[in-house]
């Protein structure tokens, strides 16, 4: 197994452990437990804590599940860019890839990309270039969060 650490540049941040339908949960008991053992687990491995940082599974939230995060000290943020990569089976060709990335990219996008996509992989040096070449800059989350 791999984990990515800060010392590396990354910044982690909490997807729950078991990935379910968090919109589904309303106590803050099961909340905090989803929040918290995958934090747990990521200082046990890592020695660090995990950023506070929250991305709903599947986008699926409630407004009591943003409040939970909140009040755990999260910010929680939403990409703006997505397609269909996860299926490591169904993988879409480089071209077919690129041209959805390509065309969706916007000012200010939130890109979700999923590592287990092979495509993602490959495609991914010259995507960035190009992105560059149209003129856009690439920053942290971090940077959105007022300090």
């Amino acid at each position: 197994m791999y984990v990515l650490t800060r010392a590396e540049g990354h910044t982690v941040g909490n997807h729950t452990y078991h990935h379910p339908d968090m919109s589904s949960i309303s106590d803050k008991e099961t909340f905090a437990k989803e929040m918290n053992d995958v934090a747990a687990l990521y200082q046990q491995i890592t020695g660090e804590e995990m950023t506070a940082f929250y991305r709903p599974p599947q986008g699926k939230y409630s407004t009591e599940n943003l409040k939970m995060a909140q009040e755990m000290g999260y910010t929680t943020f939403f990409w703006s860019l997505a397609y269909v990569d996860w299926y490591q089976d169904k993988q879409p060709t480089h071209e077919e890839a690129y041209d959805k990335l390509l065309s969706r990219i916007h000012p200010g996008a939130i890109v979700l990309l999923h590592s287990t996509s092979q495509t993602n992989g490959e495609i991914m040096d010259e995507l960035l270039t190009k992105w560059e070449e149209m003129g856009y800059t690439f920053k942290p989350l971090s940077d959105l969060v007022e300090q």
